[in-house]
């Protein structure tokens, strides 16, 4: 599917995702009511793309520096004077609640508009939304499935108990005296994996099972079935900042033991058919929606020329902003070959394409829309995952694994240095801020 025609159908989801024209009357209200309307003034057009964890917050934690910085992205109303979008690789939740959370801590309005969860480009993947699907992770995971598009949900819950004799790690889960029947389920046609449940073993398990069974785990496995039916990933953090000293595991990790086992078993790699949330493409192309639906609220004609990432993971927050800052490039080069090739002069594209999986369900075959932003810049706080500490990884791929220098990134990204190397590197959010303004020329108020 071509970028272009994807994300218009995006757009169209975008405004129309929670039914009808009053939906949409009562969006561009609330968008009203939360940005200001003073244009930009001249060519100094542009947006922020903010991290949660470990720029925002620390576990439950605010950082301090967070809510200083809002006060100059509001006015004296406390409408926001520019396009402001928070992009988590987090997924346990209702974009509603994660909007209403972070409301209470930086005490100012967010919209649920202006969050993007790491399983929120789902909506596009319309092709999955009427099979019967089995949801991994934790909270109202069924809910959120549902609330995405997704028809026909079974949880992991719902699947041990139609088949009460999969899951025996924990002894005192196990059945007691009798055997308890069958009850069976309709096979399933593919996996979501929304991000880290809370019993590994389990959900370990029973994916293997359905992935074995084709769907049905009234079957014996079959290792030699492959490829196996569909698996989406959204959230490929390895680690993450909570209140604790050192980083915790994250969803990347999850799916580490889930490739490494199904490897294990079948002798074959486990196979994705999207990678979602950041560093994909994808999630960027989703996010830019995002602000541009913005910059139509607050009045702006002109696009939006430029977008700031601001995160505290090289390989997710920055990896994926320079990555989106490459396809973006790409688009450009694209658009003028076209032009070049209508005046009858060929031309030669030498940079490298991005993967498949890179573009996270994105086309390679990169939109030529005038409105696409001119660039994106990523910039790197110390308030996380990194800290100044850290020694810079190498530029040969071939010595990124060692003791001193190991590649955190997802098995299927290609190890690319100069996407782990930020434009900016600053010591917190609000610093951030501050730098990005000074770079478009707007005052601090």
């Amino acid at each position: 599917m071509q970028r272009i025609s994807k994300f218009k159908t995006a757009w169209q989801l975008l405004k129309s995702s929670c039914g009808g024209a009053a939906k949409q009357v009562n969006i561009s209200q609330a968008i009203a009511r939360s940005f200001s309307h003073r244009p930009p003034e001249g060519p100094n057009s542009f947006g922020l793309l903010f991290d949660i964890d470990g720029v925002l917050v620390r576990g439950r934690t605010l950082i301090p520096e967070a809510k200083q910085c809002f006060r100059n992205l509001v006015d004296r109303n406390g409408k926001y004077k520019l396009p402001v979008v928070f992009v988590t690789n987090a997924g346990n939740c209702m974009r509603q609640t994660k909007a209403e959370h972070l409301s209470h801590l930086l005490d100012v309005e967010v919209s649920p508009d202006q969050v993007m969860l790491s399983h929120s480009p789902l909506r596009m993947f319309t092709q999955f939304h009427k099979m019967r699907v089995l949801v991994s992770g934790q909270g109202p995971i069924e809910e959120v499935a549902h609330n995405l598009g997704f028809q026909d949900v079974v949880t992991i819950d719902m699947l041990r108990e139609a088949y009460p004799l999969l899951d025996v790690v924990d002894h005192s889960r196990r059945p007691k005296d009798n055997i308890p029947p069958t009850k069976g389920l309709q096979p399933i046609d593919a996996v979501i994996l929304f991000g880290e449940p809370i019993r590994w073993e389990t959900n370990l398990q029973l994916i293997i099972d359905v992935l074995l069974t084709n769907g049905n785990s009234d079957n014996n496995w079959n290792s030699g079935q492959y490829p196996h039916i569909p698996v989406l990933a959204c959230n490929m953090d390895l680690l993450w900042m909570a209140e604790a000293k050192n980083p915790r595991f994250g969803h990347g990790m999850f799916l580490v033991c889930l490739e490494s086992l199904y490897k294990k078993v079948t002798g074959y790699d486990l196979k994705y058919e999207a990678l979602i949330g950041k560093p994909s493409v994808v999630t960027y192309n989703y996010a830019e929606l995002l602000i541009r639906q913005q910059a139509e609220g607050l009045g702006w004609t002109a696009p939006v020329k430029r977008l700031y990432a601001i995160g505290d993971n090289p390989m997710a927050d920055i990896y994926g902003a320079n990555l989106y800052n490459h396809y973006l490039q790409a688009s450009r080069r694209t658009k003028a070959q076209m032009q070049a090739k209508a005046g009858g002069v060929e031309t030669v594209d030498d940079a490298p394409k991005m993967t498949s999986t890179e573009l996270g369900g994105a086309s390679g075959a990169y939109g030529a829309e005038e409105d696409l932003p001119e660039g994106c810049s990523s910039i790197l706080v110390c308030t996380g995952v990194y800290s100044r500490d850290q020694q810079e990884l190498p530029s040969d791929p071939d010595h990124t694994v060692t003791e001193q220098h190991i590649f955190h990134g997802h098995r299927d990204f290609r190890f690319d240095p100069t996407l782990t190397q930020p434009s900016f590197v600053v010591q917190d959010v609000k610093e951030a801020v501050e730098l990005v303004f000074e770079q478009e020329g707007w005052p601090l108020e």
